[in-house]
């Protein structure tokens, strides 16, 4: 399955991860960062189907996917 990790002090809360992604898998936390922004939280995720929209959605580069042991990201971290 795959595994969505969000790095929430890099997350702006622009919520384009959460319009792009096809499956609902995430959505906004209550929680504020160190920044001062609600940043996206996964909500569902049995649902993800490692398709990495939000991962490419992300203006942050705060998204990160790993499937069956390998991690997608837009650039490493």
């Amino acid at each position: 399955m795959p595994q969505v990790t969000i790095d929430k002090e890099r997350c702006k809360g622009c919520e384009l991860c959460t319009r792009a992604c096809p499956q609902s898998v995430l959505g906004m936390s209550r929680d504020i960062n160190t920044k001062g922004y609600f940043p996206a939280a996964v909500e569902h995720a049995p649902r993800c189907i490692g398709c990495r929209m939000c991962a490419i959605m992300c203006p942050d580069v705060a998204i990160k996917i790993s499937v069956h042991g390998v991690h997608y990201s837009l650039f490493p971290y």
